[in-house]
């Protein structure tokens, strides 16, 4: 577990009419996350709200500058946005190598390297979240749960 360390989880796309919400709460965790001591943050390259967790924490470089960021790469995308990537300081390719444990693989990596969980979740049908929930109590993690 790397000291320091947020990273975020949370699957399936964010409806448009809850995504200002989601992003004043990332926003509002991020903010403690600083407060609390915290530089290194982590999310997964997919929509939602792995995308829209870094474009948070970029915004939060103008006062923070020593923030790191990483973004996992874990499934294979057609295209990728390159101002969102220039945005990271380390991109992490993970496929294929977690294409048979997906999404497991990657929830167990970024809560493996991370002391605080942040979980977006969606209550009715989001078994891979909740997975990731149950495994970062299990592993002691410090969670955080976004609801929407």
């Amino acid at each position: 577990m790397s000291e320091k360390t947020v990273c975020v989880i949370g699957y399936g796309e964010i409806p448009l009419s809850k995504r200002d919400y989601l992003k004043q709460e990332l926003e509002r965790e991020i903010s403690t996350a600083l407060e609390d001591g915290y530089r290194t943050f982590m999310a997964e390259y997919r929509e939602g709200a792995g995308l829209l967790f870094i474009q948070c924490v970029h915004e939060r470089r103008v006062e923070c500058t020593d923030i790191f960021s990483e973004i996992v790469i874990s499934q294979g995308c057609e295209q990728f946005d390159d101002e969102l990537l220039s945005m990271c300081n380390d991109v992490k390719l993970m496929w294929p190598k977690y294409q048979n444990t997906y999404p497991l693989g990657v929830t167990r990596y970024l809560i493996g390297n991370s002391s605080r969980v942040i979980a977006v979740f969606r209550k009715r049908g989001d078994y891979d979240t909740a997975y990731a929930l149950d495994y970062a109590r299990v592993m002691g993690r410090d969670f955080h749960i976004i609801q929407m």
